[in-house]
């Protein structure tokens, strides 16, 4: 699983959002060296809901990741998800490495 800590009170340049933006930026390296891989996602919708799918991590752009989806023989759709979701475990990821199947 993918997860990332961050401690906002500790950053090299003293600013918070400095060291926010360093951790988002190392999901998306991470994420960027597992680009057209197979990914399980599991995303809180809210009210007990959790929302959880198994697809190909298409692309990663700079606030956001594709993850394609099959549904059923014919069908696929793309969801897009934000490094932030990732950050604050709206979204969990489960990488390749962890995959059993």
């Amino acid at each position: 699983m993918l997860k990332f800590e961050c401690c906002p009170f500790i950053s090299e340049e003293g600013s918070d959002r400095v060291a926010a933006k360093s951790v988002l930026e190392d999901i998306k390296k991470e994420l960027d060296s597992h680009v057209g891989e197979k990914i399980r996602v599991k995303a809180n919708k809210g009210r007990k809901k959790v929302d959880e799918k198994e697809g190909i991590l298409e692309k990663t752009y700079p606030h956001i990741f594709v993850v394609k989806i099959e549904e059923g023989h014919l069908a696929e759709r793309r969801v897009s998800y934000s490094y932030t979701d990732v950050l604050t475990e709206t979204v969990e990821l489960i990488l390749p490495e962890t995959l059993t199947s």
